[in-house]
């Protein structure tokens, strides 16, 4: 049976206003906590600062759920609306997230990304009940996290390449099947993101709701489609296999993974990479967040990494990783002079 989600409850308010008279487990984290705590009133049985999305620890702390709580909020980023939806579906008790930047469509969507094995897995937990926006403080978010959710619009452009690449290749499923019509909404949206990408990093309020619009649109499409090729592919498995290589207390955002990924992504289909750079530079996203090396060892084991967590193909399935080739992209994207210091 194949189940349409459609998006949570979005309201816009002032989050002094927002009120709860339910008992409350509270998942956020240190710097987003500090920054809305005083705000909001909630009537708190415990309180968590969930440091990772290993499916581990997310059973473990979705095990340990006090039996009087009513409610799961989620206050600050992906990784807090991730687990506040695991933790509330396996808990069965409705979920409200208060993202305190716009850096991804996990507040949206009826998806949660568990790390597993060295990859990231989806677990289907359904939309939640409820997200807040308050503009005031999403606009005063660091620059680096503010509007990066962006990236999850500017990765249909590579998505989109990969999708039909697969097609092509007789490689798509039943389900997953290339459809011009997906494609072309798709690519609208994304051609939008490349217009507001420069109001997101200043801050914007009207390019900022432009961008909660443009996700909220393309969580719907892939909602409608049932699968997320429009908008994930090779740009996506770099960042998943990258990730693994970076030390847990460092905590890199996710788009600082996953923009130099768009970057080699388009690369390898033969793009013009700079105005996909500038765009990504231009929304405050940075590409300067990983070590040249880290970048070299995942692509010499990106094709192996793709075969062996059998993710949907993309050009990486045929990508021959030799030395003159994955130096020639590391130029070619300009992240051969990176690093986190």
């Amino acid at each position: 049976m194949k189940t349409v989600w459609p998006l949570p409850q979005i309201e816009f308010s002032d989050l002094s206003s927002v009120t709860e008279d339910r008992p409350t487990a509270l998942l956020t984290g240190g710097p987003s906590w500090a920054a809305v705590g005083s705000l909001l009133n909630l009537p708190l049985v415990i309180q968590a600062e969930p440091h990772t999305a290993d499916l581990e620890f997310l059973q473990k702390l979705a095990g340990g759920l006090p039996s009087d709580v009513e409610v799961i909020y989620g206050v600050g980023g992906g990784r807090v609306a991730d687990v506040a939806k695991y933790v509330g579906w396996v808990n069965r008790l409705p979920v409200v997230l208060i993202p305190t930047a716009l850096s991804v469509d996990g507040f949206f969507t009826a998806l949660v990304a568990v790390r597993e094995e060295g990859t990231v897995n989806y677990v289907t937990t359904g939309p939640v009940e409820k997200v807040f926006i308050d503009w005031e403080i999403i606009r005063n978010a660091p620059p680096y996290l503010r509007g990066t959710g962006i990236v999850e619009l500017l990765s249909i452009v590579t998505g989109l390449l990969d999708w039909r690449y697969a097609a092509e290749r007789n490689q798509t499923t039943a389900d997953t099947r290339f459809q011009p019509w997906a494609a072309g909404l798709a690519a609208g949206i994304a051609q939008q993101a490349f217009k507001i990408a420069g109001g997101v990093g200043m801050g914007r309020v009207d390019a900022l709701t432009n961008l909660l619009d443009l996700m909220c649109m393309e969580v719907q499409l892939t909602n409608q489609l049932g699968h997320n090729r429009p908008q994930e592919g090779s740009e996506q498995y770099f960042a998943y296999a990258i990730e693994r290589r970076l030390p847990r207390t460092y905590g890199v955002p996710y788009a600082d993974l996953v923009g130099p990924g768009i970057l080699i992504a388009a690369a390898l289909h033969g793009q013009d990479i700079h105005p996909i750079r500038e765009t990504i530079q231009s929304a405050g996203i940075r590409i300067g967040q990983l070590a040249p090396e880290d970048i070299r060892e995942t692509l010499y084991q990106m094709p192996d990494y793709v075969r062996e967590h059998q993710l949907p193909y993309s050009i990486l399935n045929d990508f021959d990783p030799t030395p003159e080739r994955v130096s020639e992209l590391l130029v070619t994207t300009g992240l051969d002079n990176t690093g986190r210091f």
